[in-house]
């Protein structure tokens, strides 16, 4: 499918083999079982590659997958509080929040009023201050305290890495960092000579995980 008469060849070695008639090439990239593929159809002349596709294609799929699988969708958990809160439920849901802000999620803390709480706000305005204050080592208040309606709630930003970020750093060898996830390659622009053997069939990438609101 290359139609260009000349091109200029690299081997799977990435050395230069020079310019070449087009069909030649593809003998040579036939006789080593591998495809003629073009990477630089607007140079002059076209650069081309020996290379197996099919194989090649298969290894992009699957290192877009393990950079999926990498990432972690960051979800939005609710801690919810009553004007009236005992001490002991106020230590449950403080603990609860500290576990949401270590997995690395964003907190949304809800005073609820009832009946004739409502007539006085300030309480639930300190009670959140307060929740606040004590988890501040796991999180940061990204909005303060704000009424609407019957409730009154803040957010937080967890201070902590995802768990699979930090899972990832210690399985890195000791005294060396994680190395990052490589950027695929662009796939090559132009079209695969007739290729030498059967390509693989790349897995279909997993969806990614919705993103939900857990109450406590």
């Amino acid at each position: 499918m290359i139609r260009i008469p000349q091109v200029r060849v690299i081997d799977e070695e990435g050395n230069q083999l020079g310019v070449m008639p087009t069909p030649r090439a593809l003998e040579m990239a036939q006789e080593r079982g591998l495809d003629l593929v073009e990477v630089a159809p607007m140079a002059a002349p076209p650069v081309t590659r020996f290379l197996d596709f099919g194989q090649y294609k298969y290894e992009l799929t699957k290192r877009e997958k393990d950079a999926k699988r990498r990432q972690r969708a960051v979800s939005f958990k609710e801690v919810r509080l009553s004007p009236k809160i005992g001490v002991g439920d106020f230590e449950t849901k403080k603990h609860r929040a500290v576990e949401f802000l270590s997995e690395g999620d964003r907190l949304k803390v809800t005073v609820r009023f009832r009946g004739r709480e409502l007539t006085h706000p300030e309480i639930g305005r300190g009670l959140l201050e307060r929740f606040a204050e004590q988890i501040k080592e796991h999180g940061i208040v990204d909005r303060a305290p704000t009424l609407e309606g019957k409730s009154m709630f803040l957010t937080m930003a967890s201070t902590h890495k995802p768990k699979i970020a930090e899972a990832a750093a210690a399985a890195a060898p000791q005294g060396e960092a994680p190395t990052p996830q490589a950027e695929a390659p662009a796939p090559p622009a132009a079209a695969v000579a007739p290729p030498a053997a059967a390509a693989a069939e790349p897995e279909a990438p997993t969806p990614a995980e919705p993103t939900v609101t857990q109450e406590s």
